[in-house]
């Protein structure tokens, strides 16, 4: 779990969870708002990731 991905998992989690808390009254909009946050967070850093391989640095 030390490596980039299991860093922005994790990440990721707990970021959705606190705004899911932050952001809806009842647990059911709670887990369904933090769902589509932890997805959006982990897909748009990957395709982040896909979108800066075209630019590498020092090359």
């Amino acid at each position: 779990m030390t490596g980039h991905f299991g860093l922005l998992v994790l990440f990721a989690f707990l970021t959705s969870v606190v705004f899911a808390v932050l952001q809806r009254d009842t647990p059911r909009e709670q887990l369904r708002i933090g769902a589509w946050l932890f997805g959006g967070f982990v897909v748009s850093a990957i395709v982040a990731g896909y979108v800066m391989m075209a630019f590498p640095l020092g090359s």
